[in-house]
This record gives structure tokens, sequence and C-alpha cells, in this order.
């Protein structure tokens, strides 16, 4: 997978510019360019078909086939929308470790005020 290498996580850029929402929405948008518009899921073929619009043009067939495992949840071989959002948090290892410390925070603060 030597394209990914020069992966470059603008995710937390995009989250801090256009908040949660934003984000989300941007979200929603990137899976609509790679949805099978028939299945209404992002497919193999669909993924291989229109990552060129996500600048993953040089990916394998493997690396694709690897990137719906790792999103697919329900075991149906496809991306439904909140598989491929809840994928691309889990790809950008920033937002991961924000999203991780807020949630320290606040059990932090949930377990001060029970105490």
């Amino acid at each position: 997978m030597a394209a990914s290498s020069n992966f470059e996580d603008f995710l937390p850029l995009m989250a801090s510019k256009l908040g949660g929402d934003g984000l989300i929405g941007e979200l929603c948008n990137g899976f609509n360019l790679l949805v099978d518009s028939e299945q209404g899921v992002i497919t193999f073929d669909s993924l291989k078909k229109n990552s060129a619009l996500l600048g993953l043009q040089d990916l394998s067939d493997d690396d694709l086939r690897c990137m719906l495992r790792e999103g697919d949840f329900d075991g149906d071989g496809a991306l439904n929308q909140m598989e491929f959002c809840v994928l691309m948090f889990r790809l950008s290892p920033e937002l991961m470790e924000e999203s991780q410390s807020l949630l320290e925070e606040a059990l932090l603060q949930e377990f001060k005020h029970d105490c």
C-alpha cells in the first residue's frame, strides 16, 4: 500500500474550519461521490470507479478491498453512510486522539460530579 505513505490527513483541519455539523456534511458529500446509486452503498465497483475523484486512483484492487473490509461492520461487503463516516474518523489518527481526550475529559467531569 505504497500510496498510503503519501496520505495527508485533512480531516482535523476540516473539523476545525467547518465544525462538527459541517464536517459530517462533507463526509456525507464524500459518501455520495463514492456510492453506487442503485444500491445506496459504497461497493467495490463504485469505489474503484469513483476513487479517482478523491485522489485514490493509484490504490490497487487489494487496497480498495481492504478499505471496504476495514469499515464493513455489518459484513455485507459494502459501506453504508454510517460505516463510511466511522471509517473516515478511524483513519484520522489526530481526530481519534482528540475524540479520545474529549471522552476522557467528559468521563472525568462526570466522575467528579458523581462523587
